[in-house]
């Protein structure tokens, strides 16, 4: 008998053999309440080991955490069907499920909780930790889920898992010991992004509508776009050329984007100041709710971020050059890698431009540097800067400048002074919302205070002057949350110089409001990661927009093979978010179009449209439960309208409306008015 027949019939006896009244009430109890099973030991672990269970507890789950993500690859490498899919008379006892079989994720996360346990305690209470993982395991098999392989596999990922988790447990503890930050820095960066990477993989929200639109934009390579350079759909285009037109392909950069701009802040820190600010800015930067979330989705800002940072880093060194007592001047090359980091940061988002009057205000306003106006470099830079720019002018060249007229209407100059409380309201109560309001009070006056210092007026110039100018212009018009995010790099390193560095000499109560902003910061991040948490209204809930758009995919691909029989079918909508959610998330990413119905400018308008496919059939699908709009049902021989109510994986209901649209007879032109 070979290994798969052994491994077959283990698990007819398993699963139909031991079958009885009392295990088949208990196994899938097991299966499904599988904390349930280790709590009491838990609780045990803590009579016994008060000092340190609340350590191995923290460490298992890491190891859990780890495990599960490893399962969740090796399941889509392995891609080995589950017997209640393949094998005739199972004896099914809970829900077969969606995934892959092998390793079985329920073992391996029963193995690497209580392998930790074990590892850690080494005493005989680790045995009734892996007595109750090798149930679940068993549990797995007799409900008819798994193969035994599939459990044994499952018990080798978990242990490895769990003596990963403890080693670096280990070496933290030494890390801690020893007070070494930059090793600190790396820890905490290294079991950061294998979180990111494991809730990218396995966490609850789709591509957000932008991140769909720029991987659309990366499926059709240029030197721009209508509303933002090219450097995130290259990104894009690199990230998914090597990991698939997948999550985990198209945002790999926001991980390692974050972990750069961190490590970066870091040195700035330490140059500046010590590695003690240096440490504390680039933690802040990874718990503040603003930056964190670039660490896992992958816009604009994840790329502009880091590019401001290393913007901020090299001109900081082009001064320390230039202001050193040895008077050698700055070296050409600092320059010109200044000028390239600042061009790329271009390419990325156009608010990098503040980097290039924030730089300039401090040079003109701090009397040591100011010399450096008198000299080549500054100029180089800015030049070398537009060079890396110019295919963005180039492009906008040849189509009409749309890009300006886009930042004009985002700007609302055609409203000219407008005066807005309201507006500015909003973006004061976002800022609030996204740096919370205690730490963004503590930033500006951190800044405030240090401005006179040498080094507190380098941050001070990179921050107050972006931060200012956005609470202005919203009284003028709305401003986006994030628009100010560069001015709050140099504020959370302003922050850590005025509180951190001094938190020796600082008074009991204005350390508890340290902490206390801080915490709210991560609590706040912790929300944003599980907004379920919140139990928001529906209409309240931003996440709401990253959910759903898997399971509108779905449906939109099974019209879409239903409609293929009678001929071509092409997919559009109007709006440039449904459009772009559907090419990836439909079967095959199909080429989709975004019709013009009296809406503004998008990337669609500038892209071949759907006029040369006369004759074809077409899916609309709109948001909402309205009625089809008649121009489009006027440029069809007929239209079927359904009404789609997409469940969420948070059991939500969002309402879609998908038109079988049958022998195109084509549109009236018509150009976007506004951009």
């Amino acid at each position: 008998m070979n290994l798969p027949d052994l491994d077959t019939a283990l698990f007819s006896f398993i699963n139909q053999d031991l079958q009885n009244p009392f295990f088949d009430r208990v196994m899938p109890f097991i299966t499904s309440q599988t904390f349930l099973v280790f709590l009491p030991f838990v609780i045990l672990l803590w009579i016994k080991q008060k000092k340190s269970a609340v350590a191995m507890v923290l460490v298992g789950l890491f190891a859990l955490a780890l495990a599960d993500a490893s399962g969740h690859i090796i399941k889509d490498i392995v891609m080995r069907q589950r017997p209640c899919s393949t094998l005739d008379k199972v004896h099914l006892l809970v829900g077969c499920g969606r995934s892959y079989s092998m390793p079985s994720n329920h073992a391996s996360n029963a193995f690497a909780f209580a392998m930790t346990i074990c590892f850690m305690l080494r005493s005989r209470l680790g045995l009734l930790f892996l007595a109750a993982a090798s149930l679940i395991g068993i549990s797995r098999v007799f409900v008819g889920v798994h193969y035994p392989s599939d459990v044994a596999a499952g018990a080798l990922v978990g242990t490895a898992a769990a003596y990963g988790a403890v080693l670096l447990f280990r070496w933290s503890e030494e890390i801690l010991r020893q007070r070494a930050y930059k090793q600190a820095l790396f820890l905490g960066l290294a079991l950061l992004s294998i979180f990111r990477i494991y809730y990218i993989m396995t966490g609850p929200f789709d591509l957000s509508p932008d991140e769909a639109h720029y991987w659309e934009w990366s499926r059709r390579l240029d030197w721009s776009y209508y509303s933002k350079g090219p450097m995130i759909a290259w990104l894009i285009s690199l990230g998914t050329s090597f990991f698939g037109n997948t999550l985990f392909g198209i945002r790999i950069f926001a991980v390692i984007f974050s972990v750069l701009s961190s490590i970066l802040l870091f040195r700035l820190g330490r140059e500046l100041y010590d590695e003690r600010v240096g440490l504390a800015s680039a933690f802040l930067l990874q718990v503040i709710p603003l930056f964190s979330v670039f660490g896992l989705l992958l816009t604009i800002d994840s790329p502009f971020m880091f590019f401001w940072i290393l913007s901020l880093y090299l001109f900081h060194r082009v001064i320390r050059q230039g202001l050193s007592p040895e008077d050698k001047g700055v070296s050409p090359i600092s320059w010109i890698l200044l000028g390239i980091a600042t061009g790329l940061g271009l390419l990325t988002k156009y608010t990098m431009a503040f980097f290039l009057f924030s730089g300039f205000l401090y040079l003109l306003f701090c009397r040591d540097a100011r010399k450096l106006l008198r000299t080549s470099g500054p100029y180089l830079a800015f030049l070398i800067s537009m060079l890396v720019f110019s295919p963005v002018i180039f492009w906008n060249a040849s189509h009409e400048w749309v890009t300006l007229k886009h930042t004009a209407g985002q700007a609302h100059i055609r409203e000219g002074l407008v005066l807005s409380l309201r507006s500015f309201g909003e973006f004061l109560g976002s800022q609030f919302g996204v740096v919370t309001p205690l730490l963004f009070v503590m930033i500006i006056f951190a800044a405030l205070k240090l401005r006179k210092t040498k080094e507190g007026a380098f941050l001070f110039w990179f921050s107050l002057p972006v931060i200012s100018f956005f609470l202005a212009k919203s009284i003028q018009g709305k401003v986006q949350a994030n628009w100010a995010m560069a001015g709050y790099i140099s504020g959370i390193m302003a922050f850590s110089a005025y509180y951190v560095s001094r938190w020796g000499d600082i008074k009991k109560p204005l350390r508890v409001l340290v902490v206390f902003a801080v915490s709210l910061a991560m609590l706040t991040t912790l929300f944003t990661h599980v907004p379920s948490l919140l139990r928001l209204p529906e209409e309240f809930d931003p996440s709401t927009r990253l959910v759903g758009w898997k399971e509108l995919g779905k449906e939109a691909s099974v019209l879409y093979n239903d409609m293929a029989v009678k001929g071509p079918v092409f997919v559009f909508s109007a709006s440039y978010q449904i459009s772009s959610e559907l090419a990836f998330y439909m079967k095959d990413n199909p080429v989709t179009y975004c019709v013009n119905l009296n809406r503004r400018m998008n990337q669609y308008d500038l892209w071949p449209g759907f006029e040369p496919l006369k004759g074809q059939n077409a899916i609309f699908v709109k948001s909402g439960g309205k009625n089809i709009p008649d121009k489009v049902i006027a440029a069809f021989k007929s239209c079927d309208h359904n009404m789609i109510d997409v469940k969420t994986p948070r059991k939500k209901t969002l309402k879609f409306s998908m038109a079988a649209c049958y022998d195109f007879k084509g549109f009236e032109s018509k150009q976007p008015e506004t951009f």
